[in-house]
């Protein structure tokens, strides 16, 4: 006979989607409307709410952030002989859509506090082939931008920024996406702001909002049918946009729970010896899209042995990403591979021993303090 196993008594989920606005409203408004795929109001409505919490012009919505990202790239005409500074610490989207755009992703490491790319490192990794710096806003905390501007500024570079994880975070007083050329969002249903699936691209410049809404939609031209250029079937649907645009309304009120839930984390965590938590820098409001630690040694137990042991406790956790210098894709084999093996230690130290815990909008003071004490549980 087969060992039947007891799921445990609680269940704690990495995170659950909140949809606590007039999200069922608006679907079922849009719904009845007959407008379901990619026109429709509610796709220029949320269009119109992003751009403006984001402090810019222009929102080009699209199905998804990896779609946004090498909207991005494309739209600000960067390819074949370009480089992109990238972090290496990050998700691989970063690296891939470079690939995918024709150009080449040239690795920096972050910083051991924010996690975000170093801009202390940007410089040493500019060429005469750089075409762009992508900045991701890692898990919630912004980065450094002014830095990055001015490096941008100085050799003639377009600024992407990744700000999948970030909705709400400010850097200087200003919300994240207002300090680019572009700037890249993702709605999956773990983001902050969520429409099950979908993307958006904001800007200041209107030259590259019109080449966005072209790639996104095939590059049809004046004339129907006939194409200039290669474009993208990247729509959105107005059934998606119309759940975005009623969460886009509560925005504040997510990210204050977002921030009031990782205050609790830090609150409940100070005194957890070998637990390295995250931080929020001088000038930044980090959302804290997923609370991330870090384990020394002082812990005594491996990541994998923690989140095997939480796991069989009822509590879900994520790893933190595996940086691009040790993704099996990118290790050169044969020509036809990118080799982007390299020594970048904050990086590899962080997809080492970084793991995010429960942090979902929704989640309890109760839930929040069972994950803790099987945490100070599992410490040697």
């Amino acid at each position: 006979m087969h060992q039947v196993l007891e799921k445990p008594k609680r269940q704690v989920p990495v995170c659950a989607p909140v949809l606590d606005g007039r999200e069922r409203e608006y679907l079922l408004d849009a719904f009845d409307s007959g407008w379901i795929s990619s026109g429709g109001p509610y796709v220029d409505r949320f269009e119109q709410a992003w751009a403006a919490h984001c402090g810019v012009e222009h929102g080009v919505a699209c199905c998804n952030g990896t779609a946004a990202i090498h909207l991005a790239l494309k739209a600000l005409n960067i390819g074949p002989g370009d480089e992109v500074l990238i972090p290496a610490f990050s998700l691989i989207v970063s690296a891939s859509m470079v690939h995918l755009a024709g150009a080449r992703p040239v690795l920096v490491d972050v910083r051991p506090d924010t996690w975000c790319i170093d801009p202390r490192r940007i410089r040493e990794k500019i060429t005469s082939r750089t075409r762009a710096i992508l900045a991701v806003h890692m898990y919630g905390h912004p980065c450094d931008m002014t830095p990055i501007q001015t490096m941008a500024r100085k050799h003639g570079l377009s600024v992407i920024e990744d700000a999948a994880e970030a909705h709400g975070a400010r850097y200087q007083g200003k919300p994240v996406g207002s300090f680019s050329d572009a700037a890249c969002f993702s709605f999956y249903g773990n983001k902050i702001i969520t429409c099950g699936e979908g993307g958006m691209v904001v800007t200041d410049r209107a030259d590259v909002a019109e080449r966005l809404r072209l790639l996104r939609n095939q590059a049809f031209g004046s004339v129907r049918f006939v194409h200039e250029e290669v474009g993208f079937n990247y729509r959105l649907t107005n059934l998606q946009a119309a759940i975005g645009l009623a969460q886009v309304e509560l925005i504040e009120q997510k990210t204050e729970r977002k921030r009031r839930i990782a205050a609790r984390y830090d609150e409940l965590l100070k005194d957890v010896e070998g637990v390295r938590r995250p931080v929020e820098t001088p000038g930044c409001r980090n959302v804290y899209w997923m609370y991330g630690i870090v384990l020394e040694d002082a812990f005594g137990r491996t990541k994998e042995e923690v989140m095997a042991a939480l796991a069989e406790r009822g509590v879900e956790t994520r790893s933190f990403f595996i940086p691009m210098n040790q993704q099996p894709v990118f290790d050169g084999r044969d020509p036809h591979r990118l080799d982007l093996r390299g020594r970048y230690p904050v990086s590899e130290e962080l997809g080492a021993r970084g793991l995010y815990l429960p942090s979902g909008e929704g989640l309890t003071a109760e839930k929040q303090a069972y994950v803790v004490e099987q945490i100070k549980g599992l410490s040697v």
